[in-house]
């Protein structure tokens, strides 16, 4: 069962946990309205909306990146896949189009936690790579998996710390790059060892360096979290980047997926970074993403803090 609804359902849970916690006086004050989280980025939110650049229509970089940008995009996410080779041409477009360029998806070979040194090695030597190229091409960030179902990894304990060892070295890199890794929590079925946005900002947190953040996905959220906004606030300062999906992996506004409390959770950690679509369209591209840009900035101003 879908964890929120699970939550949702178990009333008396609820009502236990209630009188438990009422005569706790370590328990945490709920946030009083219009207070940001501990720890937040600080400052206004600002919804700025963008797009991986394969989900736009056009036979050229310059003509997706123009395209976006008439739809109100303020940036585009591309995929690490080949950067090298692309940046070039990737600078003129955002150059010429004015967008920022928000994260790069992946793109890296290897696994970071994997129980082979050699694939370890591989990982943070592709990585590396990558950071160097985003950061020059003004990037927010390198999305970053830790571990795969797919693929061969330590477990528990033994897997975390490894991942923190290696981040400290890949976060001092992305610094002196100008940019940071971005860690990415996915759904169980996709990738059991990191799940959640808390959990990722636990890492960051223990990593202490600015070039290791983490980001947070409505899809993966839907199933993993049992509030999007408590998610955010857990997060806090360490969320740099937001992906966007449906229940479906849709559009936004193409099901009944809300991103209301989602959004109440970045405003409250003043959230200024960008929020990209990483999902499929039902219909044409050309004139459901605009309408889904236009659907999201009408759940932006309802997310009232």
């Amino acid at each position: 069962m879908q964890r929120r609804n699970f939550l949702k359902k178990s009333v008396a849970g609820a009502g236990l946990l209630a009188g438990l916690t009422a005569g706790d006086s370590s328990a945490a004050p709920a946030a009083e309205p219009g207070a940001k989280a501990p720890g937040s980025a600080g400052g206004e939110a600002k919804l700025k909306l963008c797009s991986q650049d394969w989900r736009v229509p056009g036979k050229t970089i310059d003509a997706k990146f123009g395209t976006l940008t008439e739809w109100g995009g303020a940036g585009v996410e591309v995929s690490g896949r080949g950067l090298a080779d692309r940046a070039g041409e990737i600078a003129a477009a955002l150059k010429a189009s004015g967008l920022g360029l928000s994260a790069v998806c992946a793109g890296y070979s290897g696994c970071l936690i994997s129980s082979d040194k050699a694939d370890r090695d591989k990982a943070v030597t592709t990585i590396k790579a990558l950071l160097e190229v985003a950061g020059g091409l003004g990037s927010t960030g390198l999305i970053v998996v830790p571990a795969f179902n797919r693929q061969k990894q330590l477990l528990g304990k033994d897997a975390r710390a490894m991942l923190v060892d290696l981040l400290g070295p890949l976060g001092a890199h992305a610094v002196k790059a100008g940019t940071r890794v971005l860690l990415e929590p996915l759904n169980r079925r996709e990738a059991y060892f990191l799940r959640q946005l808390a959990d990722a900002a636990a890492i960051c947190r223990d990593v202490n360096s600015p070039g290791v953040a983490m980001m947070g996905d409505f899809y993966h959220m839907y199933f993993e979290e049992t509030s999007d906004e408590g998610a955010f606030l857990s997060a806090g300062k360490h969320c740099h980047h937001v992906h966007l999906g449906s229940i479906k992996r849709k559009l936004p506004g193409q099901d009944e997926r809300s991103f209301v409390s989602g959004f109440r959770g970045l405003k409250r950690i003043g959230y200024r970074e960008y929020i990209s679509l990483e999902c499929g369209v039902i219909g044409k591209a050309e004139a459901e993403i605009p309408k889904s840009f236009r659907f999201l900035e009408a759940q932006w101003k309802e997310a009232a803090i």
